[in-house]
Order: C-alpha cells, then structure tokens, then sequence
C-alpha cells in the first residue's frame, strides 16, 4: 500500500520564502498595536498609472471570459509597441502572456531543462528562484558574488568552473533583486560569449528594466548580437507600473522552437488573467515622465537607506545601482532571529520594522547568514524612521546577546 504520509521530494525539498516567512510575526505584531514598517517585500506605494485605472474601469463585458492562451490580441501588441520603445524589435510571435513574471520563469525553466538539469545562478538572488527549481526538479548551481565588489560578477573563468554536463542554462536579474546591481555591457558581453561557446540559454529576468540610477542604465539581452537561439528574457508589469496585484507577466524570446513549447505549456493552463490584460493594454499610455518621476523617487528613498546603512558601525553595504532593493550584512549573529526580535519584541513610538533574512536568497549552506534585504518602497519619511528603529534594534539585539 502507499504511503499517505509520504509526499512528493518535491514538496519536500521546496522552500519556505524568507519575504513572507515571518507574516504570522507580523501579524502578532499588529494585533499587539504596533504599525510594521514593511521592507520585506517588493510592494510598492507608488500610485497606478492612471491610464490603467481608467482602462480596468471601462470594462464593458458583461462576464470575464477565457481569453487566448498566448494572452488577449490587443495587450500582445501593447507589449509589442512598449519593446519597440525600448529599443528591441519583436514579432507578436516572440511574445507570450504569463500569469506574471513567476509562471514566466516557471515555464522557462521547465521547457528548457529536464529532471536533474542545472542552471547557474548569481548569489545572492532572487529567493524564488529555488522554489521554481523545486517545482521543476531543477538545481540551481550557484556562482557566489561578494559586496566588496558590489555585486557585480567574478571572471570568466569563475563563472566557467561552476558549468558541468548538465547546465542547461544561466539566470541573470539586472538591475538585481535582492542587490540592486546593474551588470555592464561588458558583463552581459561575457555571459553572451560563454553560452554561444558552450550552448547554453541566456534567460534574463528584466523587471526592473527602468529602475536605474546615478546616470546608468540597463541593457536588454534581446540588443545583443548572434543570441537569437539563446537569449530569453522573462518580465512583469508589476513593478513598472505598481501592478504587483494584477498577476500579468510576458516571456520575450526570438527562439521559436522555444516559444512553441511556451505556448503548449500555456495551452495546459488555460490563459493569463483577461482582465489585468485589458487594463494593461493602456500602458501604452503611460507617459514617459510617469517611469522619470518613479525612478527619481526611488532613488531619493536609496540615498535615505543607504546613507542610513553606510553610518552604522559593523554594517557591510554598497550603494545600489538600480532596482529599489539593499542588501546589507549586520552586526548580528543570526538574520532570521534578529528579524523576528524586530517583530516579537522591540518597537519605538509604536512602529517597527519588517526586514527580510538573506540566507533564502543563496544556494550555498551557511551564506547569508548576517544578511538582510532592505526593500525602500516606502515614502522617505517612513524610511528614516525605519532607519532609526533598524539602528536602535542592531543595538538592543546586540546587548541581549552579549548578556
């Protein structure tokens, strides 16, 4: 007879998320009164484009059908003018709808690797990644950067030295979650050159294609030269343009052969939410000086975290490049008990903190262990007060462990 208290190694293997993993602490912590200053989770405050308000208002069905399996007609074309915009030409035929940038990545990874296959990873990286891999019994193989270096990549050799028969792909994010790091045209070069070399994917995960800053800026894979088979760009709306809630995500790929498997992987779930598609068929909308004033924004909350970080004693940090994310390394012996010291035990005027442990964001035991993820996606005034209940926990921790 089976075993009805065996699951799958699947199930066994899949990780808790260290964004949302301390909720119920959370949860404990309001109910006791106090307000959570949440930077665990990518969620931004920024208002919805307007346009796109207005367009999910208009609705004028009477009920919400199934729509294409490769997304609704009109937001395809919506999605085909935006890359245009941004310097990369495609067919409708090289895009394809997914229930949001997770599915987008889900889908990439098991139409390109088998059971057992491997794909390269940059540490620290986005933590759901591993739970992708678990869902399709792949290993991400981690290549390690360090903050000394801002988190930009080793050498080629290095990166090189972690590929074995089983690679299938590497995985990128830039501008980086949980980093922030804007990887160079010299950077994204090498990675080109090493997958044509050994016939391997590129899949870049582009979300936070805009969020630049300082003057720099993010290149797409699909702008580089001899990747038509290669490269594979998987993205979002959700953070673009504050629709984290709407569940709408895209592949972008010129592979064909892979964009055929993407769609027969789309057929069997049906179709991406038709509503959120046709609210975001006005993100054509969207005028450019609504990406300009997000990203000024961001970058004034950077300078409030990171100048905060930078000044307390003990803390490792580089100024971020991009995205609206920190990682910083703190005088603590342990992330995920200090986090939830935060949330169960200290509080200043009524307000605490919500951090999220960098351990889930590495594949490699025993790194991240001081670490934490800063997400600055609230306004600055709450930012500052975050810093100064941040600089007054490290301190209280501090003393209740020496004592």
């Amino acid at each position: 007879m089976p075993d009805l208290h065996r699951l799958s190694r699947r199930a066994e293997v899949m990780p808790a998320s260290p964004i949302r993993r301390l909720a119920p602490h959370a949860v404990a912590a309001r109910q006791r009164g106090i307000e959570v200053l949440g930077l665990n989770i990518g969620q931004p405050d920024i208002p919805t484009p307007q346009p796109i308000l207005d367009r999910m208002r208009q609705y004028p069905a009477p009920y919400v059908p199934y729509g294409p399996s490769q997304g609704l007609p009109e937001f395809l074309e919506a999605l085909r003018t935006y890359y245009a915009g941004v310097g990369v030409p495609l067919a409708v035929e090289e895009l394809f709808v997914t229930t949001a940038g997770s599915e987008a990545i889900q889908f990439t990874m098991g139409a390109l690797c088998d059971p057992g296959d491997q794909v390269l990873v940059f540490e620290p990286f986005y933590t759901n990644y591993n739970g992708f891999a678990a869902l399709t019994s792949v290993e991400c193989v981690p290549v390690t950067t360090r903050v000394e270096d801002g988190y930009h990549l080793p050498d080629r050799a290095a990166i090189e030295a972690r590929i074995g028969p089983r690679t299938r792909a590497i995985l990128i994010c830039s501008p980086g979650n949980p980093t922030g790091t804007v990887y160079t045209d010299a950077e994204l070069e090498m990675l080109a050159a090493i997958c044509r070399d050994r016939g391997l994917y590129l899949v870049a995960d582009e979300v936070y294609r805009e969020f630049t800053y300082d003057g720099k800026t993010s290149r797409s894979l699909l702008t580089l030269p001899g990747l038509e088979r290669h490269a594979i760009v998987v993205d979002s709306v959700s953070k673009r343009y504050s629709l984290c809630g709407a569940r709408i995500g895209n592949i972008a790929s010129r592979n064909r052969e892979f964009m055929d498997a993407i769609l027969r992987f789309g057929q069997a779930r049906l179709c991406p939410p038709t509503l959120e598609q046709f609210a975001c068929t006005a993100l054509t909308q969207v005028p450019a000086s609504y990406t300009r004033g997000v990203v000024a924004e961001y970058q004034k909350r950077r300078d409030v975290v990171f100048g905060a970080l930078s000044a307390l004693p003990g803390v490792r940090v580089r100024r971020p490049e991009g995205a609206f994310y920190v990682s910083a390394g703190l005088p603590v012996d342990d992330a995920n008990a200090f986090a939830t010291f935060l949330l169960d035990e200290y509080a200043v005027d009524g307000e605490t903190v919500m951090v999220a442990p960098l351990d889930g964001f590495y594949a490699t035991p025993g790194l991240g262990r001081d670490e934490v993820r800063l997400a600055y996606v609230l306004e600055c005034a709450k930012l500052e007060r975050a810093m100064k209940i941040l600089a007054g926990a490290i301190a209280a921790y501090g003393a209740r462990v020496r004592a």
